[in-house]
């Protein structure tokens, strides 16, 4: 008497849409399950901008074009076309549509940084050729537009006061400005500060210089680094303001809640707790602000005259700062005066960008640290 046998093992069965033992359609397999489809490598991008490359200097040559930009623009035209035709005949339109976004963007920050990149390679090439540790540590007392030597000492010393002045005004008053526009202000004056602050984004700068003369007029007072000092703070102040107010509002409500939850003064949270979240945002803003004023060069020909000489004292008589300086020294037109004019442009350059890599160390290091 025969019986079958039992098994606990149940018969295998093949997956929806397989063919078999592991019926998955796989790349050419030819099965229902095949999404796959032809795509471009990843340096195809690489290839389409060396070969437009190759068609607009070809084209411009052929053509006759002197201009290196048109021969630019031509291979910035032949890049997208390029882009677009090979994704749509390789991929689909859908994925060329994408491309064609995406070189667009990458172009746009080609053409950005190009001017950039240019400017700060032909001020170094012609700032180091008077850049020396005696142009740094001497001024021009008693050295002639058209003579070698002199230095910039006493342009970079007014610089660093006039602008370290203006940032002790400006930082407290725009500090406590945005405080007030994000926690307490309400109703028609916080609407009439946010507009004035507004307005006072877009001031030119001799507008401020301007003022600030017509209040020296008005008290008879004499050319000095701290009448400079004032313009640049007008300046100044709605940057901090805008920025810190910013970074206030980044700050999340929840933080502010949980405080006074706990009974805690509103003065006393926002110093312990809302400052102290946004104060790598606030000081990257200052940072920014002082960079913006460091530039400026019509407030100090208005207001501070410029000088020759070492003058460290900020509050009588004439100073000098880099701004002024260079321009003082390319309106001579000697060779060694264009010289000196561009290397100091290279030390103001240099100061920026210290500023703002010290503004990006600050924020990173008081940034808040995410848990894992």
């Amino acid at each position: 008497m025969s019986h079958t046998a039992i098994t606990d093992q149940p018969a295998p069965v093949d997956p929806p849409g397989g063919h078999g033992r592991g019926g998955r359609g796989g790349r050419g397999s030819g099965g229902n399950g095949d999404l796959s489809q032809r795509s471009l490598p990843r340096w195809a991008p690489m290839g389409f901008a060396v070969l437009a490359v190759l068609i607009g200097s070809g084209i411009g040559a052929g053509a006759g074009l002197d201009s290196k930009v048109q021969w630019g623009l031509i291979a910035v035209v032949a890049f997208l076309a390029i882009s677009y035709g090979v994704t749509t005949a390789v991929e689909n339109q859908r994925q060329a549509k994408d491309r064609l976004a995406t070189s667009v963007v990458w172009v746009c920050f080609v053409l950005a940084v190009i001017p950039l990149f240019s400017l700060l390679w032909t001020t170094i090439s012609r700032g180091v050729k008077a850049l020396d540790l005696n142009f740094l540590t001497h001024s021009m007392a008693g050295v002639l537009g058209s003579e070698q030597g002199g230095g910039v000492y006493h342009a970079l010393l007014g610089t660093l006061e006039q602008v370290g002045i203006a940032t002790v005004i400006s930082v407290p008053l725009g500090l406590l400005t945005a405080v007030y526009l994000v926690e307490y202000g309400k109703g028609a004056l916080a609407k009439a500060v946010t507009f004035f602050v507004d307005v006072m984004t877009g001031i030119p700068s001799i507008v401020a210089g301007l003022f600030i003369l017509s209040l020296m007029l008005m008290t008879n007072t004499q050319p000095s680094g701290l009448m400079g000092s004032l313009a640049l703070t007008i300046l100044m102040i709605p940057v901090v303001v805008r920025s810190t107010e910013e970074m206030l509002k980044l700050v999340p409500n929840e933080l502010r809640e949980s405080a006074l939850a706990l009974g805690v003064p509103k003065w006393r949270m926002i110093l312990k707790v809302v400052l102290p979240t946004a104060i790598g945002g606030i000081t990257t803003g200052v940072m920014l602000a002082i960079a913006r004023i460091a530039g400026e060069t019509a407030p100090i020909i208005l207001l501070v005259f410029g000088s020759q000489l070492i003058n460290a004292n900020p509050f009588e008589g004439a100073q000098s700062s880099l701004p002024f300086y260079i321009y003082e020294q390319y309106k001579v037109g000697e060779v060694a005066a264009i010289d000196r004019a561009w290397a100091a442009a290279l030390v103001l350059i240099a100061f920026v960008m210290i500023l703002n890599l010290v503004a990006r160390g600050i924020a990173r290091w008081k940034a808040p640290k995410s848990g894992r």
